[in-house]
């Protein structure tokens, strides 16, 4: 950027000499222009002459090259320099659009580390983390971004990864603990062995995931390289035609005249706001759907969000939040909700199993092991203890059936943890996960911007995952699928679309990885952290709020929108100007407007793409 700029400053103040400066030497005028020129539009030049030995003949550097050298061939020289002039400063506008787009993802992931500190003896030594290499030992000290991903060889500490996998529980990590870059230590000091260099590390990934996913082009995008392609050679022709051909058959016509519109055509002709403007307004999409959470791994999956006619959901940590905790408690007879609770926390003091936690948990008391006995697991029904001298039994309705106990057999919508004191029912606790704030407004949102179908597909048990359903409202639920019964069913979802509209499937990332590839668009939620999800998913919602994905809806139809109104524009003013280049009726200066500023108009117009504010 900063070369780019003295280059035009240089150029310019050369270019305005020349024009000020009477003189009365030709060729010292000449050499001033000539000066001008190459500093301006040397890089220019040398890269149309390196891309023709590549192959690469007819592209906007050729034009520029070809249009501007002949313009001095001819004796224009101001226009020959002020057209590089000003395609340049149509390159810098590309270069700060590309730039901020940049800027506002890693701002806004706020992940990218700024140093490492690199154990060199007995001594830290602060440096960029491109200079550290695989093998090196960094120290993170309390309150510091871990700046490349590696393995912890001493220390002990919590790392926060919300910004990576949007989990608001810090993990703890310890000696032989993997540590991810851009997660964020918060209390010991950690030293570790680097296992990957910068630009493969997690945090360069996702960063050079969004910065590079013009790779993966949207058919708007596709048309326009199609069209340059075929577009350039042609008026290329056109343009020798212009030149040669009517000076040969029209008596009086002057080569010079006719080579002048010829020059002014093939300014015109350079498809620079096309090949520059399509792309860069699905990068501004792009980094736009980025700053509301959202990764988007190209301007194909952008442009198809658009056109989603039924978007399904898995439940259990995409509409849910995947933790378990209690939600009702039933007391039987004598034990009031506190003692029920109380007496199962008790039971299930030593158990890991997320149901005993969710108990413990709810509790939020210390346990006291010597009031606990007798412990006993029983695979796949509960556990047995005894508590306070009673014998208590804690677990599912096989264990009550093995106890013959009777116990309450109405339809309950969750887990059940049914408890008998002294073969005696006390009672049942149900246990379920919790719905996400948002779910409810995700789906309202996506009714609104006309998505046809909702559609739930889940493992869960067919009453709690019906009660979820009717609560947040959606159109259909399939329970009690196995991973390849989700595919069969999105299979005849499948049927129910038209030709051009798309389904997207919104799930885990990892455990919905087949139905993720199946789908027209993969969403995954929280699933930044895993290789799995970045590899199975098109799209990643970073803050794992499904209402995000409405907003990154908005963002592809506003997309849309501001990329077919740049073509329209820039192929409506570039005809009108080359018709009227090739009768002479306009000069090269109405062509730098056609070809630059036609060119400047349609990169500000693509900035609006990053201008999400009204999007929510």
């Amino acid at each position: 950027m900063k070369k780019r700029i003295w280059r035009i400053i240089i150029g310019a103040v050369v270019f305005i000499a020349a024009f000020i400066v009477d003189l009365d030497i030709e060729w010292l005028e000449i050499a001033l222009f000539a000066a001008g020129y190459i500093v301006v539009g040397g890089d220019v030049v040398t890269k149309a002459i390196r891309n023709i030995f590549k192959g690469k003949m007819f592209d906007e550097n050729f034009l520029m090259s070809i249009a501007t050298i002949g313009a001095f061939f001819i004796g224009e020289y101001p226009e020959g320099v002020a057209v590089m002039l000003f395609y340049q400063i149509g390159e810098l506008f590309q270069s700060y659009a590309v730039d901020k787009s940049r800027k506002s993802i890693a701002s806004l992931m706020d992940i990218r580390p700024d140093y490492a500190n690199v154990k060199r003896g007995d001594e830290l030594v602060k440096v960029d983390p491109d200079e550290v290499h695989v093998g090196d030992i960094i120290v993170i000290k309390a309150g510091e971004k871990i700046p490349l991903d590696a393995r912890v060889i001493e220390g002990n500490s919590l790392v926060d990864t919300s910004a990576l996998t949007g989990e608001s529980v810090p993990r703890e990590v310890g000696a032989g603990s993997e540590i991810l870059s851009g997660c964020i230590n918060i209390n010991g000091v950690i030293t570790a062995e680097v296992t990957k260099e910068f630009e493969e590390s997690t945090v360069s990934k996702i960063l050079d995931l969004v910065e590079n996913a013009s790779s993966k082009k949207s058919r708007s995008e596709q048309f326009i390289t199609k069209f340059a392609r075929f577009y350039t050679p042609a008026v290329v022709t056109v343009a020798v035609l212009l030149a040669i051909v009517p000076p040969l058959v029209i008596s009086g016509a002057s080569f010079s005249d006719w080579v002048y519109r010829a020059l002014s055509f093939l300014v015109v002709s350079c498809p620079c706001a096309l090949v520059i403007s399509i792309p860069l307004s699905f990068f501004g999409g792009i980094g736009g759907a980025s700053r509301k959470g959202v990764l988007v791994k190209g301007g194909n999956f952008l442009e198809a969000l658009a056109q989603t006619e039924i978007i399904v959901f898995d439940k259990t940590g995409t509409l849910t939040k995947g933790v378990f905790n209690v939600q009702e408690i039933h007391p039987v007879g004598e034990y009031s909700k506190e003692e029920l609770l109380e007496l199962a926390a008790y039971a299930e003091s030593y158990s890991n199993h997320p149901i005993s936690l969710s108990l413990k948990r709810a509790y939020g008391k210390e346990i006291d092991n010597r009031r606990i006995s007798d412990v006993e697991e029983i695979s796949g029904h509960g556990v047995s203890a005894t508590v306070d001298g009673k014998k208590v039994l804690a677990g599912n309705t096989k264990l009550m059936e093995k106890k013959n106990i009777v116990y309450y057999k109405g339809e309950l919508t969750g887990t059940a943890v049914h408890i008998a004191v002294d073969n005696q029912y006390a009672g049942y606790i149900i246990i379920a996960d919790e719905v996400k704030e948002d779910s409810k407004q995700a789906i309202e949102k996506l009714k609104a911007a006309n998505v046809k179908q909702t559609v739930m597909l889940t493992g869960d048990n067919k009453n709690v995952s019906e009660k979820v359903a009717r609560e947040l409202g959606f159109d259909k639920v399939y329970a009690e699928l196995l991973p390849g019964d989700k595919v069969e069913r999105l299979e005849e979802l499948f049927a129910q679309k038209s030709v051009k509209g798309k389904l997207a499937f919104v799930g885990d990332g990892i455990n919905d990885a087949p139905v993720l590839a199946r789908a027209d668009i993969g969403i995954a939620m929280g699933g930044l952290g895993s290789d799995a999800a970045i590899e199975a998913a098109d799209i990643v919602i970073m803050t794992d709020e499904p209402s995000k994905i409405a907003t990154a809806m908005k963002v592809s139809k506003n997309t849309l929108k501001i990329a077919y109104q740049n073509i329209f524009f820039a192929i409506g003013i570039k005809m009108a100007v080359l018709i009227l280049s090739a009768i002479g009726l306009t000069t090269m200066w109405a062509a730098i407007f056609a070809d630059v500023g036609v060119t400047v108009i349609a990169i500000l117009n693509a900035f609006r793409a990053l201008n999400i504010k009204n999007l929510e």
